[in-house]
């Protein structure tokens, strides 16, 4: 489940800090002319040149947008909404008067979402945010040459807050290349393209304000780009380009109290999202990861003091799998992982980035203090077991779960859904709109402990008590790490 930042607004983003140097009004002359007046800036050997002198600053970003706002897109998505049972809504002859969806006043049947994307191969496939199309069913994409497509859905991954789609055949489509997210620098300059509050395609800019952000709380994988540049809703999925017209990053959420940009907002790295991408080429519904067999801890003052520790970095083994590949690499409770093949990791969440971008196969090095000494260890690069299977169950009838899909827990499932602390119990995968398990608030990811003191241990167990006939119910739930019990009326 994820964690709720206070004020971390998921809407729609794009992308956008003036870069305004402090000319009088007068010396703001057309690009153009200054292009051709001003001196051409000399290439430096190592990394952009400092500007000089006015001249050389004032240069245009056009060139950079023409190249990259073809493969920018609006996302728009919908689903026709469950309206409850009303007799009054079957008369004929209420229906002729106020159509099938009632005509009344704020009750619409339609649920509607706003993004942005960017379309990043010729096929025709997009790469957004999930949040945009999350329990959406219809989902049309509008080019930047005013060209509709309907688009499917290929892949939705919950954990990174991406999601990609599939244009319907129109030929070739305007693309944008990736660049490399590891390559960015805090103050490189960059833009971001999108659809801020319905107003069309449009262009901000800005410089990287900080790199590795994490304890964000807007994903699984919480390692993001920090940028400047004005984003507000509507430009959720919206590339983050650099100024080789690359995408850099996916534009996901703005840190905000009024709901506008304050200039503090957050894309997903690029070299994440390629993982992602490599998934849904290769027909997967799923993106799998390199598992690490063992639960982290975030470094804190007093234990780094314990450990002594110059300061409080990296992430603390609290717990290893005895089976998992940490074990097998002889990594062991209190150690503490400082890099992933040779890049910092300063808690728990760069390393989880850090490995999840990792193809699997192969291996990976990490950088381990234990004992106040600095080591190395090699570990493999393979997904989480599925061990024991799912063996998914849709639960029916009149109990508080019908309507529920439930799978037995495995370290597959853990990691995919984000289970926390639970070792024990079934897993809900899906809840069914309308259903009595949705009804009891149940959610995806929960975990069914036990029904009426019973302790359940597999999804038939769970089938076979949902089954039977009670005056009662009471309901053990594990919940983001937490032991919940409820009684409902049979």
């Amino acid at each position: 489940m994820r964690l709720a930042l206070r004020h971390v607004l998921f809407a729609a983003l794009g992308c956008a800090a003036g870069l305004s140097a402090a000319l009088p009004v007068s010396n703001f002359e057309p690009a153009r002319a200054r292009a051709q007046s001003a001196p051409a800036v000399p290439a430096a050997a190592e990394g952009p040149a400092i500007p000089r002198n006015r001249a050389e600053i004032a240069y245009s970003f056009a060139p950079v947008v023409k190249k990259a706002q073809p493969a920018v897109v609006n996302v728009f998505a919908s689903r026709v909404e469950r309206m409850p049972a009303n007799p009054l809504l079957d008369d004929p002859i209420f229906r002729r008067f106020f159509g099938e969806g009632g005509g009344m006043p704020g009750r619409s049947p339609m649920a509607q979402s706003l993004g942005s994307g960017v379309i990043v191969d010729p096929s025709g496939l997009v790469v957004t945010n999930n949040h945009v199309i999350e329990n959406m069913t219809d989902v049309k994409v509008a080019l930047a040459d005013k060209r509709e497509f309907p688009a499917k859905i290929l892949l939705r991954d919950p954990r990174t807050d991406l999601a990609v789609l599939k244009l319907a055949d129109g030929g070739a489509f305007p693309t944008m290349e990736l660049g490399d997210s590891d390559a960015l620098e805090v103050g490189d300059l960059t833009l971001a393209i999108g659809n801020p509050f319905g107003v069309g395609q449009t262009v901000t800019q800005g410089i990287v304000s900080a790199l590795a952000r994490t304890h964000v709380g807007i994903s699984d994988y919480g390692f993001f780009i920090q940028t400047d540049a004005a984003i507000n809703p509507g430009n959720s999925g919206g590339p983050l380009v650099d100024m080789n017209a690359r995408v850099v990053g996916i534009n996901s959420a703005i840190f905000s109290k009024s709901g506008g940009s304050v200039g503090i907002g957050f894309a997903i790295p690029v070299n994440m999202v390629k993982n992602v991408l490599a998934a849904a080429k290769g027909g997967g519904k799923l993106v799998r990861r390199p598992w690490l067999g063992a639960t982290l801890q975030t470094m804190s003052q007093e234990i780094a003091e314990g450990l002594s520790l110059e300061r409080p970095a990296g992430a603390l083994l609290a717990d290893v799998e005895p089976k998992g590949p940490a074990a097998e690499a002889g990594l062991k409770r209190g150690d503490v992982i400082i890099a992933v093949d040779g890049q910092s990791a300063d808690d728990p969440e760069a390393v989880g980035y850090r490995l999840g971008t990792k193809p699997l196969g192969g291996q990976a090095t990490l950088g381990v203090l234990r004992g106040g000494k600095k080591t190395t260890v090699q570990i493999r690069l393979t997904p989480a077991p599925e061990v024991p299977s799912r063996d998914t169950v849709k639960l029916k009838g009149q109990s508080p779960f019908s309507g529920a899909t439930v799978v037995n827990i495995s370290p597959a499932v853990v990691e995919e859904m984000s289970v926390q602390g639970a070792a024990n119990g079934v897993v809900v995968s899906d809840i069914e709109d309308g259903s009595l398990a949705q009804q009891l608030a149940l959610q995806r990811g929960d975990v069914v402990l036990a029904v009426n003191d019973q302790k359940v241990e597999t999804t038939r167990d769970l089938e076979k008590a949902a089954a039977s006939r009670a005056y009662y119910w009471k309901i053990t739930i594990g919940r983001g790490g937490q032991v919940f019990t409820t009684v409902v009326g049979g």
